[in-house]
């Protein structure tokens, strides 16, 4: 609780003393009219009087209609009809229901800083051979920080020395800590877990994932949702109406029946009844709270309308390495000829062992470790085909089909296939294949539950592979053999054919598809952790590597939306209720307090509800 809520507290139970002891002598005694008045005005002045001084101010800019100025005057009408104790009441309960919405606004603030407490305060650097602490800003990229067991890992950098696991549960979402060694990665705001790391920095603070982030986070909540535009319209164009509708309630009926103090009263009761508070700060608390529930999860979320908007997708598009798949080439199948598979992944990794492409890559990880490259001679690479080497005096070639000299098998469609031919006979195939992530059916199929009709994959990759890989886990549309322009010109295709009211997601790995993730109603980047470009292009990053996590995003996305219509209906279901009532004049102020106070901490509670992220029902 802050100062300022303590003081409010305070200001309230005083009042709340002093406005008991009023009725009890108003009951007991019974004084005269002035007395009575002199025993509610110190109350109703005591809790009133900041609201007082906002209306007038307020009113001095030109700002005439909020809940301030409803407040006012339905309290001083309230005392000047004598009706003093209900005056009392309505600032009272009002302060009451201020100070509620003050108190939830900052647990849901705090709990989104306790959710990304990840500011680094120092960082170690060793000067003439003892540790000394320094601002992380003032660490320059290539020096070497040492990270102590239980500290946080303070900037964005490679280990040089040292092996720990790093716990990212701050960043990620992800219990499981994340082993790290000499040559690993290491990102900010994670916490060193065990031994200590030497780690040379890679990027400035400013530019550091910590860095990014927090910015992320401490402006999300400025892109509003087109539902916060509606609630903060309707409440311009509302307060005023009902103001007016108001005054003639207490003048025209007065003009035929004559009863000016009775339909004074029920005016006022309407005013108070008419306060759009639970509407006005039930709303931004609920996808507040979405946002805040969507960050424990590793999931950024840059705005409330991105938010909303991916509760309204129906088409989700893929990139598919890196997203759908893991990117990472593994050999999967080895088929030799006059020769076991060790030999041949020998024989392939020693000519490609030059070459820094991901499949030469890939074959030299499967193949044995101790090659002796003095071996090969005469490397001359083929465009187009594959690399020829001369290999203990024989002519090895490596590459595609048309390297071959011969008709070869096709592989099992998962990858691409590697050829060998030792002085041009034919002497096995190689296939490598990009593997799909664990959770990629799975994710797919949750989200179809969730409402989205429509999956497509956008790929560079052959039309074959693409294909097994759509099927193996329900994609029903696929574009293979595309380029980085291509994929822009399809997507467009798919935006101009959409329902309006349907909206349409990228799903990429946020590197190289910058352009499409801008495109899109909703861009989505997968595995932000460290990735800049993931960060600037799209307006939700997944931190963890996993589909799944669009599933989770899917289902907040719902919830909030849910509380928020929950909120308006509620609100207005029961303030128009009151509001014919109060007219009729079947009801009181009473009535019209909790339609204002009641509503808005009902309202509130709900909205809190969406901070808290529940299981994923399958």
């Amino acid at each position: 609780m802050t100062k300022k809520q303590k003081k409010m507290l305070q200001r309230i139970l005083v009042s709340a003393v002093l406005y008991a002891a009023a009725i009890v002598i108003k009951h007991t005694i019974g004084p005269a009219k002035w007395v009575e008045f002199v025993l509610f005005a110190v109350p109703y002045l005591f809790i009133s009087y900041d609201v007082l001084i906002k209306s007038c101010r307020n009113i001095m800019h030109g700002q005439v209609f909020d809940e301030n100025f409803l407040m006012a005057l339905a309290s001083i009408g309230a005392l000047a009809l004598g009706e003093y104790s209900e005056a009392v009441a309505v600032m009272l309960f009002y302060q009451v229901g201020e100070w509620f919405q003050s108190y939830a606004v900052n647990k849901s603030r705090k709990s989104i800083a306790a959710l990304m407490d990840i500011r680094p305060e120092f960082a170690n650097i060793e000067v003439d051979g003892k540790l000394e602490e320094v601002d992380p800003e003032e660490v320059q990229v290539g020096q070497t920080i040492v990270i102590n067991p239980g500290e946080r890992v303070p900037l964005d950098g490679t280990v040089i020395k040292g092996d720990s696991s790093l716990d990212t549960s701050a960043l990620t979402g992800e219990s499981v800590p994340r082993s790290v060694h000499e040559g690993s990665e290491v990102i900010s705001g994670c916490i060193n877990q065990a031994g200590v790391l030497y780690v040379k920095v890679s990027r400035p603070y400013e530019d550091s994932t910590v860095a990014k982030i927090l910015d992320l986070v401490e402006n999300a909540t400025n892109k509003k949702s087109r539902s916060e535009q509606f609630i903060t319209k309707f409440a311009r164009i509302y307060t005023p109406v009902v103001v007016c509708m108001a005054l003639a309630l207490a003048v025209l009926p007065s003009l035929f029946d004559g009863q000016w103090s009775v339909w004074i009263y029920r005016s006022l009761s309407f005013l108070v009844t008419s306060c759009p508070c639970a509407l006005v700060i039930s709303v931004p608390l609920s996808f507040f709270g979405g946002i805040g529930g969507a960050s424990k999860k590793g999931i950024l979320v840059k705005g409330s309308t991105y938010l909303q908007d991916l509760s309204e997708v129906k088409t989700l598009v893929f990139d598919k390495t890196g997203t759908i798949t893991k990117g990472n080439f593994t050999v999967t199948n080895v088929e030799p000829v006059g020769m076991n598979s060790e030999q041949l992944l020998d024989l392939a990794a020693l000519a490609e062992s030059h070459s820094t492409h991901p499949i030469a890559l890939s074959i030299r990880k499967a193949a044995s470790k101790d090659l002796d490259i003095n071996r090969v001679q005469d490397v001359r690479e083929i465009a187009g085909h594959g690399i020829e080497a001369q290999i203990d005096g024989q002519k090895v070639c490596v590459g595609n089909a048309k390297m071959m000299d011969q008709k070869v098998p096709e592989g099992n469609g998962f990858g691409t296939c590697v050829y060998v031919s030792v002085n041009g006979g034919y002497r096995g195939m190689i296939e490598i294949a990009d593997e799909i992530k664990e959770d990629s059916k799975t994710a797919i199929d949750l989200l179809r539950h969730f409402g989205v009709k429509r999956f497509i994959m956008l790929t560079g990759d052959t039309e074959k592979v693409a294909q097994k890989v759509a099927g193996t886990v329900h994609i029903d549309e696929v574009h293979a053999q595309l380029l980085p322009d291509q994929k822009v010109q399809i997507l467009d295709q798919i935006l101009k054919t959409k329902n309006e009211k349907e909206k349409v997601a990228f799903v990429g790995d946020g590197i190289n598809d910058a352009p499409v993730l801008t495109q899109a109603d909703v861009g989505i980047a997968m595995g932000g952790l460290g990735s800049d470009a993931a960060i600037e292009a799209a307006d939700i990053v997944l931190m963890e590597d996993q589909l799944s996590q669009i599933v989770t995003a899917m289902q907040i996305s719902k919830k909030t939306l849910r509380i928020v219509y929950e909120n308006i209906w509620f609100a207005l279901i029961v303030k128009a209720l009151v509001l014919i009532l109060a007219a009729l004049g079947i009801t009181n102020m009473w009535a019209a307090v909790f339609a204002d106070v009641g509503v808005s901490f009902i309202a509130i509670l709900n909205a809190m509800r969406a901070l808290k992220v529940d299981k994923i029902r399958q």
